[in-house]
Order: structure tokens, then sequence, then C-alpha cells
């Protein structure tokens, strides 16, 4: 969570900044795998897909159920989809489907949302004690 979220009221997922920061990273992915070759289209781009879609969608659900510990089981569901998708991006630039800037990119961008997300588990965590 950065200032922002901090100081402005959260009435809903939409203004939290790592989902939106990940909603950006769905896209991205979106954007990057469309550059794939279509022998991947069921394979490794779908995969990633998946993966960078479950980030935010888990973020939403898991605000949804309106408790803090179902709140804390989706988001620890968006860290391991998250891992999944850093693990992927590697193994794309691996086989050469990423270029080197890419694959970074989105290293990168799975970092800074990873601590979001543990930052808030732990601060959540504390808060039920």
């Amino acid at each position: 969570m950065n200032s922002r979220d901090r100081h402005a009221p959260i009435h809903d997922y939409r203004d939290l900044t790592f989902w939106k920061d990940s909603m950006a990273l769905a896209v991205e992915i979106y954007r990057l795998t469309n550059a794939f070759p279509p022998d991947e289209r069921f394979g490794m781009s779908s995969q990633m897909r998946r993966c960078a879609t479950s980030i935010p969608a888990n973020i939403a659900e898991g605000f949804g159920r309106e408790s803090r510990q179902s709140f804390i089981q989706y988001l620890r569901i968006s860290q391991g989809s998250l891992k999944e998708l850093e693990t992927l991006a590697e193994l794309a630039r691996r086989v050469g489907l990423l270029g080197g800037d890419e694959s970074e990119g989105v290293a990168s961008k799975c970092t800074s949302l990873g601590k979001m997300l543990r930052s808030l588990i732990r601060k959540l965590e504390q808060k039920g004690q």
C-alpha cells in the first residue's frame, strides 16, 4: 500500500493501488503474449494469462467476502499466482518467447506487487490478533 491508500477511504477493491497495479500487469501480460507464436496459444500464453488474471480477480473476490480471514486467504492465493507468473515469465525468456527486457519488466512488477501484498497480509494479520 502506498501513502495514498493509507489516507484515502477504501470503499471498494478498485480503490486499492495493488489491485490497480495487478490489473495493469494482467493487461501487459496479454499484450506480451499476443506476440507469442500460434503454437503457444494453448500453452505458455494461456497459462501466463490465467495467472495474471487470477491475481486481481482473487484480490477482488477476497475483498468481497467481507471477512478479514477470507481476504487474507485470497491475498495469499494472489501471491501464489504472482509467483507462478514470475516463473512462467522466466521460462518464457529462457525458451526465447520473451526478451530479457520484457522478462525483467514483468519480474520487477511482480516483485513490487508481491511486497505490497505481503505488507497488507501482515497488517491484516496483526489487526486480527
